[in-house]
């Protein structure tokens, strides 16, 4: 699901496929299946709650009510895949036992990684009006996730096509911070993945 939301939606967005609230709902499945990806109970609760605050804003959003409380629909999106991301890892590292899942959830975290970029973009564009400029014209709506995942992706990789680039401070040091990340993090996980290996292999 997370490589559908990062690497289909977007095209699907673009081309009119799909609207926006089949994206919002898409959204409000990953939150309901990230429920279930801990056993703690506290992130169980903390995470029903994220779940629920963001059902609520969504439906007060899609409602004919005047009010609509975009930003604080992100900002509960981008906790909720904080605390996705905090979860994944710690399954990661949790013991030395090397299998497929742990492989799946090292993908899963980068992906996250890379749709917490995107939220901290459009957050960035709603409080200060920058974020990213370029080959781009946002709309300041859910239209925009096609954009602000590319360029999240973009600067998470270190790939930096030129097409779409940060425009203020805070979003340059958004790009660096993701970039750092899109280094790091693989070559943790490798080191990781390695070791968990030379001690299955010692193990035997």
């Amino acid at each position: 699901m997370l490589f559908f939301m990062v690497f289909i939606m977007p095209v699907l967005l673009e081309g009119a496929v799909v609207d926006i609230l089949f994206l919002n709902i898409l959204f409000l499945t990953l939150y309901f299946i990230g429920i279930f990806s801990s056993e703690d109970k506290w992130n169980i609760y903390v995470s029903s709650f994220l779940f629920l605050a963001h059902l609520i804003l969504l439906m007060i959003r899609f409602d004919d009510t005047p009010k609509e409380y975009y930003l604080l629909e992100r900002l509960v999106g981008l906790v909720n895949m904080s605390l996705f991301i905090f979860i994944n890892v710690r399954l990661l590292f949790r013991n030395a036992e090397r299998n497929i899942f742990r492989v799946i959830g090292a993908v899963n975290v980068y992906l996250l990684f890379a749709l917490m970029g995107a939220f901290a973009f459009e957050i960035l564009k709603i409080q200060t009006g920058k974020s990213i400029a370029g080959n781009i014209s946002l709309q300041n709506n859910d239209t925009d996730y096609a954009a602000y995942i590319y360029y999240s992706l973009v600067s998470l990789t270190t790939v930096g096509y030129g097409d779409i680039y940060p425009d203020g401070m805070a979003s340059r040091m958004l790009s660096v911070l993701l970039s750092a990340v899109g280094i790091l993090y693989p070559a943790v996980v490798i080191a990781r993945l390695v070791t968990n290996n030379i001690v299955s292999n010692k193990e035997l």
